[in-house]
């Protein structure tokens, strides 16, 4: 049984960790990886895993290069891209 307790993959390690060989979904945020329900990435991540998909989180990821990216290898059905929890301008002025 998997424990909905623990906090999403966000590495290969923690993939290991479960006994995941693979992923359903990649979930790239903008914001640091917060398991949250105020933070709209937790939301729809932890609603896919409620339906029983596997649901790997990349937070923050270096944009320039497609290392951070590829760590985990390639998502089955697709990647989720969220900005993050608060506008990059409002952030600027904040």
């Amino acid at each position: 049984m998997l424990d909905r307790t623990a906090f999403l993959p966000v590495s290969r390690e923690d993939m290991l960790a479960r006994d995941w060989y693979y992923y359903d979904f990649l979930m790239v945020t903008g914001d640091a990886y917060v398991d949250h329900p105020s933070f709209g990435a937790a939301v729809i991540a932890r609603t896919l895993e409620a339906q029983g998909f596997r649901v790997a989180v990349l937070a923050q990821p270096d944009y320039r290069t497609a290392r951070d990216f590829l760590a985990m290898g390639a998502p089955r059905f697709g990647v989720l891209i969220n900005a993050g929890n608060v506008d990059s301008m409002v952030a600027h002025y904040s």
